[in-house]
């Protein structure tokens, strides 16, 4: 690599060191053509200051720390701009809107926790089966149970032991806890994920529908309520007529759903 020798503590500035003294100078020098009625004095040697220390090698121009010191903030300025867009792709590639006062998070979601301008403590983190999430200095918090509205406040208060006015957003990337279960007398049996609040009457036809044989008067739902199993039969063709409200019947987390054979079972 070209150097080039200079007295002072620094004995070698590398050549890109020398170019930007070369820039500094020039805007200096043009700087002064323009404006050394009104700025000047930024440039003139105090009278303290003994000669021998005011040559150009040891001490900057004012205007060069300036320039510097713009220089110096475009980093950071890069960095917040990078966070937002990387932020934006998050949103958009999201299942649940972000900061959602709705959804639940459950088990084996998986979160993207935002922290503005901590790039470092920005992840994304998965919901464990203990119904956990691990975040930097804040360690462990309880996820489970929580919308992202409420866990974003919980993060917030955590992180004001770190940060100044910590801004944070979380964002269900994979909504995969909220699952029901449906089998029997439907056209496409198997797991269906939820991602807003879904009823019996709704999740019907995500099945494909009921086959010729399905018994629509005793859907059987099994359900887990405090560690028990509770187990509760639905009249489909009422809730269609009007005779039973649909909202008795919005499914959770686990619902088992199971359409018999009208065959076996209607009387």
């Amino acid at each position: 690599m070209l150097v080039q020798e200079f007295s002072g503590p620094s004995s070698l500035i590398t050549v890109q060191s020398a170019r930007w003294m070369v820039l500094i100078k020039m805007v200096k020098s043009r700087f002064l053509e323009k404006y050394s009625g009104q700025f000047g004095y930024l440039f003139r040697k105090p009278k303290s200051f003994p000669e021998t220390l005011m040559n150009r090698t040891s001490m900057p121009s004012a205007l060069g720390i300036i320039v510097l010191s713009i220089l110096l903030s475009f980093p950071s300025v890069c960095f917040s701009q990078e966070g937002k867009a990387d932020l934006s792709k998050k949103q958009a590639q999201a299942e649940i809107m972000a900061d959602s006062n709705q959804y639940v998070i459950g088990p084996e979601d998986v979160l993207y926790i935002h922290v503005w301008r901590e790039e470092a403590l920005s992840r994304m983190v998965p919901v464990r089966m203990d119904g956990k999430i691990s975040l930097p200095l804040i360690d462990e918090i309880e996820a489970t149970g929580l919308t992202p509205l409420h866990l974003k406040e919980i993060i917030i208060q955590k992180f004001k032991k770190f940060i100044d006015n910590p801004n944070v957003s979380v964002i269900v990337m994979e909504a995969n806890s909220f699952k029901v279960y449906i089998s029997g007398q439907v056209r496409a049996p198997g797991v269906y994920r939820i991602r807003s609040e879904t009823s019996l009457l709704q999740i019907i036809p995500m099945a494909g529908g009921f086959t010729e044989g399905g018994n629509q008067r005793r859907i059987l739902i099994i359900r887990k309520e405090n560690g028990k199993e509770k187990r509760i039969t639905v009249n489909y063709k009422k809730i269609v007529q009007g005779e039973e409200p649909v909202s008795n019947f919005i499914l959770r987390r686990g619902d088992t759903i199971i359409v018999p054979d009208s065959i076996i079972l209607e009387p």
